[in-house]
């Protein structure tokens, strides 16, 4: 009698999943139709997709790209496709991209601010990629420089004199480190800034202005507009609101009873004080409080309070950050011997900003949404070039085209940083799965 294995000895051959299951039917199954709720709610959703296609297509299909007035663009809509048909007038787009784009800088130096944008990519990429070399970080941190020149103009100097207060900063901090107190070496270090720029810098970068003349043409803050505007005030409010928000952050947890309150009454301030109030201090009560004859330019000023708007809010996110950790890190912080600062640049801090990259960014993109409420103080950002565009007799009557290009540009310029930050929390993400 033959013996009867009670297990398989072979294995069998791999098989095909069924086709129900892979490609692009499996994927609707599992992620449309998972459910009989889902399968209706799939169909609502693309018969309106559908309707919204329909109704909208015909409008882009007969859109007008070469007309000097919209009265032009109807009459060439209604030759082409007949009476009562509607189209999009791109045509206003095509005749102010340049507005859109540079406000009313003069049109002969475009040059100037097409390079600080392209130098401000490469300023940013040793910050935000890890692959680029780090040499770079050197021009990043004098990209600010040149850019405040590229675009304003005038003599090369005075970004120098600037520059040069934070090396009389660093000098009284390490005078003052004699005294064997961090407290008073801050202090002399802040003094002393501060001094070189109220008092020095302004007479020293006249006086060597003469003797180099590193000059471009000047050109007036009223001139700027348009994205190069909110760009400018975005990343510079960017750039300096983060760490200010640190410092903030960190103040509002210190043990000094001084510093927690200043620190503390500031951030509540700010967050119980809509923008718009701050903007219009900055636009008209800031030259009152000024000795007379100060010309204090209008783009700063409100690039002072954008940072110190956004500062408030990231030092909350941070703060945040910061009560997130376990208490086990600052006792092994401790346990290294590391002081306050080297433990939070080398401990803390780093996972306090990874914990609160999404919130970051998220007001990283508030911040540049909000550069369009200077329109209220006059600055013709993207929107306030829409109001004066549709002022314009040719084109008084245009709604959607000049709206709808503005929010496709921000839409960009905005989903291109949440792209980032999901690349970011990527690429720090330990926990393997």
């Amino acid at each position: 009698m033959a013996d009867i294995a009670f297990s398989r000895i072979e294995m069998l051959p791999p098989v095909a999943p069924p086709a129900s299951e892979v490609g692009w039917i499996g994927w609707a199954r599992a992620n449309l139709f998972s459910s009989w709720l889902n399968a209706i709610l799939t169909i609502l959703s693309g018969a309106a997709v559908a309707w919204v296609v329909f109704h909208i297509w015909p409008w882009f299909a007969h859109a007008v790209w070469n007309a000097n007035s919209l009265a032009e663009c109807r009459q060439i809509i209604a030759e082409r496709y007949g009476e009562g048909a509607s189209g999009a007038c791109f045509a206003v787009i095509r005749q102010r991209w340049h507005q859109f784009l540079f406000g009313f800088y003069p049109q002969h130096l475009y040059w100037r601010p097409t390079i600080a944008f392209f130098l401000m990519l490469v300023a940013l990429a040793p910050i935000l990629f890890s692959n680029v070399p780090r040499k770079l970080l050197w021009f990043s941190l004098v990209f600010p420089g040149v850019a405040y020149w590229l675009l304003w103009g005038g003599s090369l100097i005075l970004p120098v004199a600037i520059y040069a207060g934070f090396i009389v900063g660093w000098l009284c901090h390490r005078l003052a480190a004699r005294f064997n107190s961090s407290l008073i070496s801050v202090i002399a270090a802040v003094a002393g800034t501060l001094i070189w720029w109220s008092f020095l810098a302004g007479p020293v970068a006249r006086g060597l202005g003469g003797v180099l003349p590193l000059s471009l043409e000047p050109v007036a803050s009223k001139q700027f507009g348009g994205f190069m505007l909110s760009i400018v005030i975005g990343m510079t409010g960017i750039a300096f609101s983060l760490p200010l928000g640190v410092l903030l952050a960190l103040g509002r947890r210190s043990d000094m009873p001084l510093v927690k309150a200043i620190c503390v009454g500031f951030i509540e301030f700010i967050r119980g004080v809509p923008l718009i109030t701050l903007l219009l201090v900055a636009s008209f009560l800031l030259n009152i409080f000024l000795p007379p004859g100060t010309n204090f330019d209008i783009i700063v000023r409100v690039i002072i309070m954008v940072t110190l708007f956004s500062a408030a809010y990231m030092a909350e996110t941070i703060r945040g950050g910061l009560a997130a950790l376990p208490r086990g890190q600052y006792e092994a912080a401790d346990a290294l011997g590391l002081d306050y600062w080297q433990a939070m640049r080398l401990i803390i801090m780093p996972q306090a900003l990874k914990i609160s990259i999404p919130n970051i960014v998220n007001n990283f993109i508030s911040l540049f949404k909000d550069t369009t409420l200077v329109a209220i103080i006059a600055l013709l950002d993207p929107i306030g070039l829409v109001t004066a565009i549709r002022a314009d007799t040719a084109w008084n009557g245009i709604v959607w085209e000049l709206y709808g290009f503005v929010a496709l540009i921000f839409f960009i310029l905005c989903y291109s940083m949440s792209l980032y930050s999901k690349h970011l929390e990527r690429r720090l993400r330990t926990d393997h799965r």
